[in-house]
């Protein structure tokens, strides 16, 4: 199983989703396109206990923190979706995207093009502030006008029970977790969160 995480904008959480599925599933890790440091891919890695995850290396590794297509253009690099091959592995895996679903990769793709073409079931993340009903229900629009599977969404950061009602009932998601706001992200909380997760997802 390949699970492709996005999320509702830039910080809603989605390299902390993806070390908890990682966690939860053993599964190996893969950021297709990365743009800034610190990479992505070495935060999961420091919050993982598990021997079996295998961290993939980027296909795009940008210098700029930006949309991967305004960071490939300052480092001179075309972006293409044809350029993007699956790691190798026989374990399940867990991708994750930059920024939000319709950030550009270049002039015609989108991040969420890149689930389509790997045929991933999405794991959506939403954290919670003023203005995030709107843009959760927008991206489950967007995902839905392009038939993608969603597995469920995931809520991030301090409870809004209200918010996260209506998300779901319009929507028509489910939940797949909640993650408190936290004073500590470290493997004990990574692997606290994971236990609950696995429940949902298997």
């Amino acid at each position: 199983m390949n699970y492709f995480v996005t999320g509702i904008d830039t910080d809603s959480g989605k390299t902390l989703v993806s070390a908890l599925l990682c966690e939860a599933l053993e599964a190996d890790y893969w950021k297709p396109v990365q743009a800034g440091l610190p990479k992505d891919s070495e935060t999961v890695k420091s919050l993982l206990s598990n021997k079996k995850t295998v961290i993939h290396p980027e296909t795009y590794l940008l210098h700029t923190p930006a949309s991967p297509h305004a960071a490939a253009r300052i480092d001179g690099v075309d972006i293409t979706l044809e350029h993007f091959t699956l790691p190798a592995t026989n374990n399940h895996l867990v991708i994750e995207g930059a920024g939000g679903c319709l950030v550009p990769l270049n002039d015609r793709d989108f991040v969420i093009d890149l689930a389509a073409r790997f045929q991933s079931e999405i794991i959506l993340v939403a954290d919670l502030y003023l203005g995030s009903i709107n843009h959760t229900l927008l991206t489950c629009e967007a995902l839905a006008a392009r038939k993608l599977p969603v597995k469920g969404i995931i809520f991030n950061g301090e409870s809004n029970p209200e918010s996260e009602r209506i998300i779901l009932h319009r929507s028509g998601l489910r939940c797949l977790l909640r993650i408190a706001k936290e004073n500590r992200i470290d493997q004990a909380m990574i692997s606290n969160y994971s236990d609950q997760l696995r429940s949902t997802l298997l």
